[in-house]
C-alpha cells in the first residue's frame, strides 16, 4: 500500500501542536510497518465510499481516501 499527502494535509499538519505532530509521525511509522496494528484502529468510516480513519493520538485521527492501492 502506497501513501501520499496533499498540500492541504501538510498545511493542517503544521498547524497541529508539536506533541500531536510527534504522535502522528510515530503512528505513520507504525502504519507503514503494519496498517492493521491494533493501536491505529485503521478502519473504513463510510459505508459506501473508500474513506478510512486511523488513530493518531487521544482526540486526533487521520482521515484518508483509498484509490486502488494508494492511500491519500
Amino acid at each position: 500500500m502506497n501513501s501520499h499527502t496533499t498540500a492541504r494535509f501538510r498545511s493542517a499538519f503544521e498547524a497541529l501542536p508539536q506533541r500531536v505532530q510527534r504522535n502522528a509521525r510515530r503512528a505513520y511509522r507504525q502504519f507503514q510497518k503494519d496498517p492493521q496494528h491494533r493501536s491505529l484502529q485503521f478502519k473504513q468510516v463510510h459505508p459506501a465510499r473508500p474513506i478510512f480513519s486511523a488513530r493518531v493520538a487521544l482526540g486526533y485521527r487521520a482521515l484518508a481516501v483509498r484509490e486502488g492501492s494508494d492511500i491519500i
